[in-house]
C-alpha cells in the first residue's frame, strides 16, 4: 500500500509542476499530504517545522551562500570586464575568433560564478554587440553565448554541484574536479562547433580572424589578475587540501571584497546589491531544498526508492540501457524545468538506484549537471536562451532564431555526453590523481 502512495505522489507532484506550480510549493504539498495520510498528521507537521533548520543549519550548506556572494561581488565590482578582451587577444588569430573569445571567456567567467544564467548575461552584454558587427549572424552569435554560459555550471564554483553533493552524501571536492575537464572538454566542443561554421557556413561566422592586432596578450591577461587571484586563492587552497569546500565559498567571498577594495571598485552600492541577489538566490535555492528533502523522507517511509531499485535489479538492464534511460530523463525534464527542480525532484529515485549498481556517485554528479545544463538552452523553457533575448542589442532577434542558433551546440554537448558515459575516466581522472 505504501509504495502505491508514492507512485501516486509522483504523480501528483508531475501534475503540479504541469500546472506551474512552483517546485518548492508543489515537493512541500505533496510530501506533506503523502506524509499526513500514511502516518498522520502530527508527524507531518513535525516534518514541517524540522526540515528547514536541519537542511539550512548544515555547515555544507553555508557553502551555497559564500560562492554566491563571491560571484555578485565579482560581477557588480567588475573584475571579470578583462575577460572577454583577453580571449579577443589569445585567439586573434583563429577563424571564428569573437566567438571562440566568448566560449572561453564564459569559462573563466565560471570560476568565480558557477551559475550559467549570470555567465550568459554578462557575456552576452559583452560580445554580442561586437560579434554581430564582425559580421556574424545574430542568431549564432546569441547562440554561442547562450550555450557558453551553460559552461557556469560545470566548472567550480558550481552551486548546482555543491546541492548534488549535500544530497548525494559525497565529496563535493571530487565533485568538482570532475566538473573541471568537462567544463573544458564542452568549451572545446562548441570551439569545434564555430570553426566547422567558419569553414563551411561563411556567412554565417567569418572566416576572416578577429583583427584585433592593437591588443596585447599580455595587458589582456593583466587586466584580468583579479580574476586569476580569485582562482589560485580559492581553488589552489581547495585542491591541495588546504581548506574544504564549505570553507572556500568564505575564503572566495572575503576574496573578492578585498581584491576589488584594493583596486578601488568596492562601493556601497556594489556590496548592497551583491548581498541582496545572494540573500535573494540563496532563500529561492534554500526552499527548494527544503521540498526535496522532505520529499525524500516521504519516498523513504513509503518505500518506493528501495522499490524502484529492486526493479532495476530484477529488470537486469545493461549499464549502456540504463544511461540511456538516465539521459532521456533529463532531457526531458530539462525541456519544461529549471535544472534545481529537475535534479531534486529526480535525486530521491535515482541515487539508491546508482549506489546498488556501485556507480560512481562523482561521476553521476557531473553527468547530472551537464545534461541539466542543456536543458538550460533546449525548448521551450531554454532559460539561458531567454536571459540572451533580453540582453539582445534592440532586440531585433527572436526567441526563436536563438533556438536555431543555439542547435549547432545542442549537438556538440550530446557528443560530450556520449563521451561521459562510454569514458567515465574523462570525469574521474582528476578526482582519482588528486584524492
Amino acid at each position: 500500500m505504501s509504495v502505491e502512495v508514492g507512485f501516486c505522489g509522483v504523480i501528483a507532484l508531475f501534475v503540479l509542476l504541469v500546472l506551474r506550480v512552483p517546485v518548492a510549493l508543489a515537493l512541500i504539498a505533496v510530501s506533506f499530504g503523502g506524509i499526513a495520510y500514511l502516518i498522520g498528521f502530527e508527524p507531518a507537521l513535525g516534518v514541517v517545522s524540522s526540515t528547514p533548520y536541519s537542511f539550512v543549519a548544515s555547515w555544507t550548506m553555508s557553502a551555497v551562500p559564500m560562492f554566491l556572494l563571491m560571484g555578485f561581488v565579482a560581477y557588480h565590482a567588475g573584475l571579470t570586464g578583462g575577460l572577454f578582451e583577453a580571449g579577443k587577444a589569445i585567439f586573434r588569430r583563429v577563424p571564428g575568433g569573437l566567438a571562440i573569445a566568448s566560449i572561453f571567456a564564459c569559462s573563466g567567467f565560471a570560476s568565480v560564478c558557477g551559475s550559467s544564467l549570470a555567465c550568459a548575461a554578462a557575456m552576452g552584454r559583452i560580445a554580442i554587440p561586437e560579434m554581430t558587427r564582425a559580421g556574424y549572424r545574430s542568431s549564432f552569435a546569441c547562440g554561442s553565448i547562450a550555450a557558453g554560459g551553460t559552461i557556469g555550471a560545470l566548472i567550480p564554483p558550481s552551486i548546482l554541484m555543491i546541492i548534488y553533493g549535500v544530497f548525494a552524501e559525497t565529496s563535493i571536492t571530487q565533485v568538482f574536479l570532475g566538473g573541471i575537464a568537462v567544463g573544458l572538454v564542452t568549451a572545446v566542443g562548441y570551439s569545434v562547433v564555430v570553426l566547422l561554421y567558419c569553414w563551411l557556413r561563411p556567412d554565417i561566422a567569418p572566416r576572416t580572424p578577429v583583427g584585433a592586432e592593437h591588443l596585447s596578450a599580455t595587458r589582456a591577461l593583466i587586466d584580468i589578475w583579479p580574476v586569476l587571484v580569485l582562482i589560485v586563492l580559492v581553488f589552489g587552497g581547495l585542491f591541495s587540501g588546504f581548506f574544504t569546500a564549505t570553507e572556500a565559498g568564505a575564503v572566495g567571498a572575503l576574496g573578492a571584497i578585498v581584491v576589488s577594495l584594493v583596486i578601488g571598485r568596492l562601493s556601497w552600492s556594489v556590496l548592497k546589491n551583491s548581498l541582496v541577489e545572494t540573500l535573494l538566490t540563496a532563500a529561492s535555492l534554500f526552499i527548494i531544498g527544503i521540498g526535496a528533502s522532505m520529499f525524500t523522507r516521504f519516498l523513504g517511509i513509503t518505500g518506493l526508492s528501495s522499490f524502484i531499485g529492486q526493479a532495476v535489479a530484477g529488470a537486469d538492464l545493461g549499464y549502456v540501457q540504463l544511461m540511456v534511460i538516465v539521459v532521456l530523463i533529463y532531457l526531458a525534464l530539462g525541456t519544461v524545468m529549471e535544472p534545481f527542480g529537475a535534479m531534486l525532484v529526480t535525486l530521491p529515485v535515482l541515487l539508491p538506484i546508482f549506489k546498488a549498481e556501485a556507480i560512481s556517485l562523482v561521476w553521476f554528479g557531473v553527468l547530472v549537471v551537464k545534461l541539466l545544463e542543456i536543458g538550460m538552452i533546449t525548448p521551450p523553457v531554454g532559460l539561458n536562451v531567454f536571459v540572451i533575448r533580453s540582453v539582445v542589442p534592440g532586440g531585433d532577434t527572436s526567441v526563436m532564431q536563438i533556438f536555431r542558433g543555439v542547435t549547432p551546440f545542442l549537438l556538440a554537448d550530446l557528443v560530450v555526453v556520449s563521451l561521459m558515459v562510454a569514458f567515465p575516466s574523462l570525469v574521474l581522472l582528476l578526482p582519482n590523481l588528486l584524492s
